[in-house]
């Protein structure tokens, strides 16, 4: 037991990456000033969040409801559904679409890569629902899919009535910045491809006849920012969901129901200012620990292992976090691999703050009546 606390010492200590931070009740005692709807400000990562206002109101996101829609695109590329070399043909209906868009025409073929590029630099409403429905045959199905992972990632203020945010003809096509918060921090964390295309300040497609400049000014202007989507239409006003990254930490803020889009980006600059400057990020990994013993079965020992653990903190409490191993001197077999035989416990200030299972590395089954007797023969022979 002292090797096993000795080691995971040695370990937390190489493994904090080390950061700014302030408690979520100073969080909630901090004021923004803003003239937006709605705001929230999250770590990525853990989903831990930096600072809220209003976070639940369901409001209308114009072209930041291609978050979702470059969510399902990126999780049709990964699983092998699609690629990025696919070539689409563009329908009659997509090609219709008005707003922003890169003027597709019916018929027009272009790569999966070139219209995800239109979507997340220009916001393309014409490039979005030709991506849509090569995806999942039409708009309409796509859009059913939208709201399907929408419940599945625990969005409860969301409903989507199209893939691109044009919302004239909408009636009830809303979403919280909480909800946009949950979505945007899936797909930068699980499909990190996207930040390639999120980042990109200005390129171009059709052989580099029609250029694409990327709608959120934040990319070119604000110190370690690579996304993700702004949005506004005269009911929505100005939107957006901004991600940052600095010294290790990914941050996401988002900005619904400005009056202007320089105000919009100036309290997406404020969040991630205040993120950046008073959060920070730990991460503490997982790996394999000292073998503990096993009675009753032919191996003595089994390894056994836990898991990562990841957290933000405050900044007067940066390297604080201590852990305390909670184990039994031996275990009883049978013992099945990924059975949890104890945990990691994290304690900040005397409070927990996790618990990481620490889990058996292989099975080990009861030792038989027959292996005891082979057991007892061979000591007698040898």
């Amino acid at each position: 037991m002292k090797a096993i606390l000795k080691f995971l010492s040695v370990l937390l200590a190489l493994c904090s990456v080390f950061a700014v931070s302030v408690s979520a009740e100073s969080a909630r005692s901090v004021s923004i000033e803003s003239d937006a709807k709605s705001l929230i400000l999250i770590e990525a990562e853990t989903g831990a969040v930096l600072y809220e206002k209003d976070a639940d109101l369901p409001l209308p996101p114009a072209s930041v409801t291609k978050v979702m829609s470059m969510l399902l695109v990126m999780e049709a590329i990964d699983s092998g559904k699609i690629t990025l070399d696919d070539t689409v043909t563009v329908s009659a209906y997509a090609a219709k679409m008005g707003g922003s868009q890169v003027y597709l025409e019916e018929g027009e073929q272009m790569s999966v890569h070139e219209l995800l590029k239109c979507v997340v630099v220009s916001s393309a409403n014409d490039a979005c629902v030709a991506l849509a429905e090569y995806v999942y045959g039409s708009e309409e199905a796509f859009v059913a899919r939208m709201n399907e992972r929408a419940r599945e990632l625990g969005m409860t203020h969301t409903v989507f009535e199209n893939t691109n945010g044009l919302d004239d003809d909408t009636v009830n096509h809303v979403i919280s910045a909480r909800d946009i918060a949950i979505m945007s921090a899936e797909l930068i964390t699980k499909h990190p491809k996207i930040l390639e295309y999120s980042s990109i300040w200005m390129d171009s497609i059709r052989g580099g006849e029609f250029g694409l400049t990327n709608t959120n000014r934040l990319i070119r202007f604000y110190s370690g920012a690579n996304g993700l989507k702004t949005g506004s239409t005269s009911k929505a006003k100005f939107c957006i969901s901004a991600s940052a990254k600095r010294d290790g930490m990914q941050l996401i803020c988002v900005v619904m129901g400005a009056q202007s889009r320089d105000s919009r980006n100036e309290v997406a600059k404020k969040l991630l200012d205040y993120g950046f400057a008073n959060y920070g990020y730990e991460c503490f990994d997982g790996g394999e620990m000292t073998e503990i013993s096993v009675t009753g079965a032919i191996e003595s020992s089994v390894p056994i292992e836990y898991g990562q653990f990841k957290t933000v903190v405050e900044k007067q409490n940066l390297g604080k976090t201590e852990a305390e191993i909670s184990l039994p001197e031996t275990l009883s077999a049978p013992v099945a691999k990924g059975q949890e035989i104890g945990k990691v416990i994290y304690r900040l200030n005397g409070e927990v703050v996790a618990e990481v299972p620490i889990t058996a590395g292989k099975d080990i089954p009861r030792i038989t009546y027959l292996q005891i007797l082979e057991r007892l023969f061979k000591n007698l022979l040898y």
